[in-house]
Parts: structure tokens; sequence; C-alpha cells
């Protein structure tokens, strides 16, 4: 079979199964569940769905078990929406990926802490200042920022000789048609 056609029905199979898994099961040991892939055989028989279960091993097994039970109810769903001669036979696999990728920026992070060496704190508190001298403040407050609260100002809107540059509904011309103009 045709590599693009199995794309568009394993796309079509995560589509529902993760619509179906949102919105439309009720099971309470179905929580925290995303869909992260699938795959269909090239025959259309089998499709391995693969989930990331946010929890304890203990909460991904039961989730599993839950998807399990589900399978049956997330099959009929897929069955209306591809209109095939036959409905692929769904299983539920949990997805290590996240897990792996979490695990490996960590190695990385303790990696990095490591070799980098550990940097002064006298640098932050100010040290090359001589006794009796403090840093030069302006008076003037921070561009874009508000003096008072230290909130971001909305930058200020151009203007040309005769107003804003565009139309727009702040002016009443929006949507007005050719009379305007």
């Amino acid at each position: 079979m045709k590599a693009h056609r199995l794309a568009r029905v394993a796309e079509a199979v995560r589509e529902v199964a993760s619509e179906t898994i949102l919105y439309e099961l009720q099971d309470p040991r179905v929580k925290m569940v995303t869909v992260t892939r699938t795959e269909v055989s090239g025959d259309l028989q089998h499709a391995k769905i693969y989930v990331s279960v946010m929890g304890t091993p203990k909460e991904q097994k039961l989730a599993l078990h839950g998807l399990k039970h589900a399978s049956g109810f997330i099959q009929a769903k897929l069955a209306r929406r591809l209109q095939t001669r036959f409905t692929p036979i769904i299983t539920f696999r949990l997805d290590q990926g996240v897990k792996n990728s979490i695990e490996m920026t960590r190695l990385i992070n303790e990696a990095l802490a490591q070799s980098a060496p550990a940097a002064p704190a006298a640098e932050d508190a100010g040290e090359g200042l001589e006794e009796g001298e403090e840093e030069e403040r302006s008076e003037a407050p921070e561009a874009g920022r508000d003096e008072k609260a230290g909130a971001p100002v909305p930058p200020a809107t151009e203007k040309g000789p005769t107003g804003p540059s565009r139309p727009g509904p702040a002016d009443g011309t929006a949507g007005r048609g050719p009379a305007n103009a």
C-alpha cells in the first residue's frame, strides 16, 4: 500500500482516538492521557496507538487497562470515520518517548552543571565600586515601562499629518464602503 495512504489513515486513527478519549470516554481510570502517535499495518488490519500517561506507574497501568476496555468503543467511532472494508483492530501502547526525553534533559543539565565552574557571588554584589560610591541611577523611568507600577506601556501609534496612517474601527471609518473613501 502507498505510504501516503497509510499516513492519512494513521492520522485519522490518531484524531479519532484522541477526540474520543478526551471528550467521550467517561471511564474514571482514563485520565491525563495524550495520544502521541499511531502506527497502522500495511493491510490496514491493525493499528497501534501510542499514548503518554502522566502519573505514577500504577496510574499508567490503570489508564492502559481502561483504554483496553474502551478499545471497542473507540474502534466503533473509527469505523464510522474511516469507511473502509476493514476497521483496524486497535491496541494501546505506552509511549516512553516523553519520559525518555525528560530523562535526557535532566542528564544534560546535570552534566552542564558539573562542567560549568561555579561563578563567585561577589560579582553580583556590586564589587568594583569604591567605598562611598553608589551606582548612578537615572531619574528618568525605564523606556517602555510605567513609572509607578513597572508594567509595560503600549507603544504609541504613529500618526501621519492628518491622523492615523491606516483607517480602523477606532476612527469610525471602517466598514462604510466607498462613500467615505
